[in-house]
């Protein structure tokens, strides 16, 4: 299994985490709505940017999600907040490269890791 590569940094200025909805709502005609628990894990995401340092490491960022990860596949990686190792992937591709210095010299993406802890 393939592992997150170390040239590419989480910023945490750009960071979230959500625990994705697995409950099951029905709305009642009189007094509060049923709920009842659907699975007994549930995913979380997590919102990021990914920070590059270079040109040369977001090309291989690049190169990594799609020969390595293969678009679709799972990899390993440490908690970004909790250190703790998760397996995780990218539910929505790998997002926009987007340059925060010119000639890319730092660039980011924008993506969202998903994982069951």
């Amino acid at each position: 299994m393939s592992r997150w590569p170390e040239y590419a940094e989480i910023r945490f200025a750009d960071y979230s985490e959500e625990i994705v909805a697995s409950e099951e709502r029905t709305d009642m005609e009189r007094g509060p709505s049923k709920m009842r628990v659907i699975n007994s894990r549930v995913m979380k995401n997590i919102q990021a940017s990914v920070q590059f340092r270079s040109a040369a490491d977001a090309e291989a960022f690049e190169a990594w999600y799609l020969h390595d990860v293969k678009r679709v596949g799972w990899f390993t990686m440490a908690h970004p907040r909790t250190g703790q190792p998760i397996t995780a992937r990218f539910p929505q591709g790998i997002g926009r490269l987007v340059p925060l210095n010119t000639q890319f010299r730092f660039s980011k993406r924008d993506l969202v890791l998903e994982y069951m802890p």
